[in-house]
């Protein structure tokens, strides 16, 4: 049998062919083109047990139109793979010719490759939380620039409601009228845009059992369920519920020898997605939640308020795992006891 690996670049692939031997039969460089790619392969197309692609920023394409053609395709977790540091010499050539040995020993860590139609809404999810920081960088400017020159601390609240002329009622210099009035202008479109891409969503995801599901946990509204069912996928994809809470990077990372701390591991290794939305969610449950504040209130009297709101995010992160899997509504009394 064979094996194929690709160091996928943005531009252009490095493709390897081993045997079960490791010895290379086919390596060059070719551009991102799914014809070549494949015209290069089918040679090979018989003896090849799988083609592994890295997992980078562009790899859509590429699996897709070689699984539509009909090879194994297999994505590769690069955060999971720690090539030997001793080596003299390491290159894109060296990167391909592993992933392919890695296949062959089965010790290939793999990444998701999420259905393609689920793709696109989890995609626009990701646009909308984009376009959030993009309109909160906006006003926290015009935040500064008020208290910079008038000593006023204004609400992001009413700088949401702005308009042209309130600026101009302010009476500031012309220069700085003018960047104030651009930053308004332009939170003013990302706000557009952000309810677009929200009637959007809404309309994609709010027939799905899980979106109901979800929504029954306390701190979790349209926008946090929208995220983490999206993000999570089918949740039958994680054996268990402390490999659904790593995934949300809400466990420790540790490294020990002989009862001993020896370091950490890679502690961004997950969905920083929903990283994100555990701790938002149990942010907003320490608010509306009693049973949620009372956990929150004794792992802070023991630790302090950022470690606290981490083990609730872990607590909330491990009830939704339990939810989906048995799709059963949140029931306080058995996440908090």
């Amino acid at each position: 049998m064979n094996y194929c690996g690709i160091d996928l670049h943005s531009n252009n692939c490095v493709v390897i062919v081993s045997d079960e031997n490791d010895r290379i039969v086919y390596q060059k460089r070719l551009p991102n083109e799914l014809a070549q790619i494949a015209a290069a392969l089918e040679p090979y197309r018989r003896e090849l047990a799988g083609v592994v692609v890295e997992s980078t920023y562009n790899w859509y394409w590429l699996v897709d139109g070689l699984t539509d053609t009909g090879y194994s395709v297999h994505l590769a977790h690069p955060a999971a793979i720690r090539k030997y540091e001793g080596l003299k010499h390491s290159g894109d050539f060296a990167d391909a010719a592993y992933l392919a040995q890695l296949l062959r020993l089965g010790l290939l860590p793999e990444g998701y490759v999420c259905p393609r139609e689920q793709r696109s809404a989890r995609d626009l999810a990701r646009k909308r939380m984009q376009l959030v920081r993009c309109r909160t960088a906006q006003i926290l400017s015009i935040e500064g620039i008020m208290i910079r020159q008038t000593g006023i601390r204004i609400k992001s609240d009413a700088v949401k409601r702005l308009t042209a002329a309130q600026v101009n009622e302010l009476a500031l210099p012309a220069d700085v009228a003018l960047a104030m009035e651009a930053n308004r202008a332009v939170s003013e479109a990302l706000e557009q845009q952000i309810e677009l891409l929200e009637k959007r969503l809404k309309e994609r995801v709010s027939l799905r059992p899980e979106y109901h599901l979800l929504k029954t946990v306390p701190g979790i509204g349209q926008t946090l369920a929208t995220t983490i069912m999206l993000e999570t996928g089918s949740i039958s994809r994680f054996a268990q519920v402390g490999n659904f809470s790593s995934y949300c990077r809400c466990v420790d990372s540790l490294r020990e020898s002989n009862g001993k701390k020896k370091g950490e591991g890679n502690t961004r290794n997950g969905n920083k997605y929903l990283a994100w939305a555990f701790v938002e969610a149990a942010n907003f449950a320490i608010r509306y939640s009693p049973q949620a504040r009372s956990f929150y209130d004794r792992k802070k009297s023991r630790t302090n308020r950022v470690l606290a709101t981490k083990a609730l995010a872990h607590k909330l992160a491990r009830a939704c795992y339990y939810m989906l899997r048995d799709q059963k509504p949140f029931d306080a009394h058995l996440c908090f006891g």
